[in-house]
């Protein structure tokens, strides 16, 4: 128990890290429910929570704001444990559109979705290693707030197998199929087995590369074996395994039969109410829809849109909250919140919008009443399911600030970087100025993040700097999340060197190259100009030696002022801690890695003796280029329903952004 969590780290704690770790840990184990971690932006406050997790030896949810930073987050945990189950736990969807009705216009829109195949199997990677192990650091996003299978009903479905045990051939096909597993006699998947005689191969659905292999002779597990599908190598023997189901959703077939008779009476009620109000279209459609669902559960198992009947599914109550990855955590587990000041707020948002959207759908007849129950929790509910909680941020919020037992201050940075120097310009000039600061970080080789307050001024502005020449990109909402950690990851290699962005630059962006920080018209007051939202910007230079920021106003507002007042106050108390240690700050030297490469990587194909490409000599400028074309060409290929093309062009680009990684 004494190394449960081994940490790997070539440095020690350092400046105010060893204060804030003893202070986390003197209140765990004085049995605080919350503490906030006051860190400033580079001061280490992952390798101090790292230091509390090793020390607890007690189980983590890290909840981060979104996929982005959770995907960062994931990649420092499994550097800091590579001997213990970290995990990523986020939303599947790579594309998601609910469904919804808009009574206006008379149209309903279908549910439509695309799931990350990749990302489903660390979900379930993630909630084995809570069932399975007591070293699990589980990295999420607001996701683990939404319903989840209920854990009962997916432990009950869970196929144990040991060897010698005797255990009948159809018997174990049966129970696979009950777990949404399917059969393939061809390639092996993820999700899939195949049977030769009296060999059955399943490939698990929580596994990324590895298969399982069961021998049987005369109804007896004569072997348990792991291998690679690919090369059929078996990797190692196994005295008894243990294979869980295909999805989080999957449920026993006595279950399914009880919930088929519930929804018939709720749905008989419902028709009696419609009918009475006169309402004839919405009786029709819900009984058509409703039988349609119950339909495929009683001859599959599921539906499509089964989670609008997880009430009745997990043997819940009408309002009571659904199951969660809260369900999943062992009782002893801490509560990690990363940029509390967001995550907080956005945690207390999600039901409300959710609700809206569903209680039409019941109105008009497109689902039962009872759907109201598939939802994330309320924020009271999150609260009282929440275990002991450390809120991380360096602007904490009034929640954090009002609920917190305790408080640990990081403002001393290790490294003995200051917080940048904050200058104030009028905005009259600002283009111009900034286009002269820009030329000027470029040719030290520093990046520049430029904020602007809308939409419009940010399109308008990169148009501007590319037509003067400056190799510049605009980070905008529209951009899904692996495409941004590309984008950010191209800046930090110096594909580009300028970042045009509105909302996107604030918190826990990791680019110690970045050098300057220029916020266009920071006195106008709200929620982009706030002094947290300021702070936060300006902390993306603090970790350049020679980071700064450049605020353009005409008139130095409140938030401003407790911004400039808090980042002083932070400067000069790391240069008096430099000053009484001796320390020279030197910038932050962090490698340059793909996050995200996990969440798409695809299998790629190459054939025997490939020649060598001639893209190995190209310069960045060129390897950039012939990749966007490439990108272009894909999915125009993908449009017209041209697959295999489009999937040969895949290949090519996968190995060319492997190329400009090198």
């Amino acid at each position: 128990m004494k190394d449960l969590f081994k940490l790997y780290a070539d440095y020690k704690p350092a400046g105010d890290q060893p204060t804030a770790i003893a202070s986390l840990i003197e209140g765990l184990e004085s049995g605080l429910s919350k503490q906030t971690l006051l860190g400033v932006t580079g001061s280490g406050k992952t390798f101090t929570i790292a230091h509390v997790i090793q020390t607890m030896r007690r189980p983590a949810l890290i909840m981060a704001p979104n996929k982005t930073l959770a995907a960062q987050l994931y990649g420092e945990f499994k550097a800091y444990f590579p001997d213990n189950a970290v995990e990523y736990f986020v939303s599947y969807y790579d594309y998601y559109q609910p469904e919804a009705y808009v009574p206006a216009s008379d149209t309903f829109i279908e549910k439509d979705s695309s799931i990350n195949e990749h990302i489903e199997q660390m979900r379930l990677s993630a909630t084995k290693a809570l069932i399975e192990r007591k070293d699990a650091i589980i990295v999420a996003t607001v996701s683990a707030i939404y319903g989840l299978g209920d854990p009962d009903s997916y432990l009950r479905m869970v196929l144990h197998l040991s060897r010698g045990e005797q255990s009948d051939q159809r018997k174990i096909l049966r129970r696979l199929a009950e777990m949404q597993y399917t059969r393939s006699n061809l390639s092996l998947e993820r999700g899939q087995f195949r049977v030769h005689g009296d060999i059955i191969d399943i490939f698990p659905a929580d596994s990324e590369r590895n298969a399982v292999r069961i021998e049987l002779f005369d109804d007896e597990v004569e072997n348990i074996a792991q291998f690679d599908p690919l090369t059929g190598e078996i990797l190692q023997r196994f005295p008894r395994i243990t294979i869980f189901p295909k999805t989080h959703y999957v449920t026993p077939r006595d279950r399914i039969l009880q919930t088929v008779d519930w929804v018939k009476e709720e749905l008989q009620e419902r028709l009696a109410e419609f009918k009475e109000q006169n309402k004839l279209v919405e009786a029709q459609r819900l009984e058509q829809r409703t039988f349609f669902d119950l339909e495929m559960m009683l001859e599959l198992g599921y539906c499509s849109g089964i989670e609008n009947y997880s009430r009745y599914l997990s043997g819940r109550e009408a309002g009571e909250p659904p199951p969660t990855l809260f369900d999943y955590l062992p009782k002893d587990a801490l509560l990690i919140i990363d940029e509390s000041h967001v995550t907080v707020p956005q945690i207390g948002g999600m039901y409300r919008g959710d609700r809206s959207r569903k209680e039409t759908l019941v109105q008009y007849g497109f689902r039962l009443p009872s759907a109201l129950d598939n939802r994330p929790l309320r924020f009271e509910e999150f609260e009282a399911r929440s275990p002991q909680t450390i809120y991380i941020s360096a602007t904490p919020g009034p929640y954090e600030q009002e609920h917190s037992d305790n408080v640990a201050e990081q403002v001393v940075r290790p490294t003995g970087l200051v917080d940048p120097e904050v200058e104030i310009r009028p905005v009259r000039t600002q283009v111009d100025d900034l286009m002269s600061e820009i030329r000027q970080v470029i040719q030290q080789n520093g990046r520049i993040l430029v904020t602007t307050l809308t939409k419009r001024m940010a399109e308008d502005l990169t148009d501007y700097l590319n037509e003067h020449g400056v190799k510049v990109r605009y980070l905008h909402s529209d951009i899904d999340t692996v495409e941004r950690v590309e984008i950010i990851r191209d800046l930090r290699l110096g594909v580009f060197d300028v970042l045009v962005g509105i909302n996107l630059l604030r918190e826990g962006l990791d680019m110690p190259e970045v050098a300057l920080v220029a916020i266009l018209d920071a006195d106008k007051e709200g929620f982009l100009r706030s002094d947290r939202s300021l702070i936060q910007t300006i902390g993306r230079a603090a970790r350049n030696v020679k980071g700064r920021a450049i605020l353009y106003a005409d008139k130095i507002t409140g938030s401003m002022q407790r911004a400039l007042d808090e980042t002083d106050r932070r400067r000069e108390k790391q240069k008096a801690y430099n000053e009484a240690h001796g320390i020279t700050p030197k910038g932050i030297s962090k490698s340059i890695t793909d996050i995200m490469e996990g969440a798409y990587q695809g299998k790629r194909n190459t054939a025997v003796a490939e020649p060598s490409p001639e893209y190995l000599h190209w310069s960045t400028q060129e390897l950039v280029k012939h990749i966007n074309t490439l990108e272009k060409q894909m999915y125009l290929h993908a449009k017209n329903m041209e697959f295999e093309a489009a999937a040969k062009i895949r290949d090519e680009y996968l190995l060319l952004k492997e190329q400009l990684m090198k």
